[in-house]
């Protein structure tokens, strides 16, 4: 009879045992899937995700230079605002912020879609960048990331 009770009492705490087991180490595993799942999609996404400088050209009044980027990626690209521009001189660039974030300062930079509503595939977006005067000739360095990360950088003379 005793061996019953000992060995009733070993399954019993077996069983409690593994239940504590399972609720600590589950949570732990379920988390890490949906980790490895949100981690796996946004992979998904900057592959999917490709962009190209295509043209730089300067205005007439020399003030504004213009950058044409291509969608040759195979999804769509929002939040176009959030994206970053890095320009000028090849030795001598800076961050230019979009126009909201400017406040009225120069330079800022703005963006029409030429060819499209969104910026899907194979979509054209202009990209204006104004100065308050003349930026002077050189060779100029333009860099465009958009908000996940993808970039294409494009060198040009004025």
């Amino acid at each position: 009879m005793e061996k019953a009770i000992t060995t009733a009492l070993f399954i019993i705490a077996g069983v409690v045992c593994m239940i504590f087991v399972f609720n600590s180490v589950y949570p732990m595993v379920n988390h890490s899937s949906q980790a490895m799942a949100s981690m796996a999609e946004q992979v998904d996404e900057r592959m999917k995700s490709r962009i190209n400088i295509v043209h730089a050209a300067n205005s007439a009044d020399h003030k504004s230079v213009y950058l044409w980027i291509k969608n040759v990626g195979t999804q769509r690209i929002v939040s176009i605002e959030n994206s970053d521009l890095f320009f000028g001189q090849e030795d001598n660039f800076n961050r230019i912020p979009y126009k909201t974030e400017a406040g009225g300062a120069y330079p800022q930079w703005d963006f029409v879609l030429e060819n499209d509503t969104e910026w899907q595939t194979s979509a054209t977006l202009k990209v204006t960048i104004t100065y308050e005067s003349d930026p002077g000739i050189g060779t100029y360095y333009a860099k465009f990331i958009i908000p996940n990360g993808i970039s294409d950088d494009f060198y040009f003379s004025m």
